[in-house]
């Protein structure tokens, strides 16, 4: 993961920006997502985080999938758009961040991964996924996954 010194204020100055990964199966006709625990709180989230010296946007999306939630897959659904939330830095203060959300088809999922002991993950129906999602932009985004995939994004999973 990046430290601070790659963190990038957009152009109004204060947000910071992050990449996500919306993790998404095909499961029995349905799309799934995979959401994970925050590592302060235990809430559920998307992989998420900070810029990658040499990494595009959605590179940053895939790798912060694989280091907390153990995903391999392919960004195939492209920009989902993007949600705001305040990152706590501590007890008082915290940093506005926008988070540009990419569509992560989950080819595989591995057990040994490098957040393994510090998060859970777990499988949702879209439906469900966001209502357990604290962030309204992010709800939003999640409910219109399936309508945003294409036929041939669901890859060799679909049959699953």
């Amino acid at each position: 993961m990046a430290n601070d010194s790659t963190v990038a204020p957009l152009a109004g100055g204060d947000i910071r920006i992050q990449y996500g990964a919306v993790c998404w199966r095909l499961h029995r006709g349905k799309v799934e997502v995979l959401l994970v625990t925050s590592r302060d709180t235990g809430r559920w989230i998307i992989p998420k985080g900070w810029p990658i010296n040499g990494l595009t946007p959605a590179d940053t999306a895939a790798r912060e999938a694989w280091e907390e939630a153990g995903v391999q897959g392919e960004v195939v659904a492209g920009d989902l758009g993007a949600y705001g939330y305040a990152k706590a830095l501590d007890v008082n203060h915290s940093i506005p961040c926008s988070v540009q959300v990419f569509g992560l088809r989950v080819a595989r999922l591995r057990d040994k991964f490098p957040e393994r002991k510090e998060r859970r993950r777990k499988w949702f129906g879209v439906e469900k996924a966001a209502r357990k999602v604290a962030e309204p932009e992010l709800r939003a985004l999640l409910l219109s996954l399936p309508e945003r995939l294409e036929p041939n994004d669901a890859g060799p999973l679909a049959a699953a």
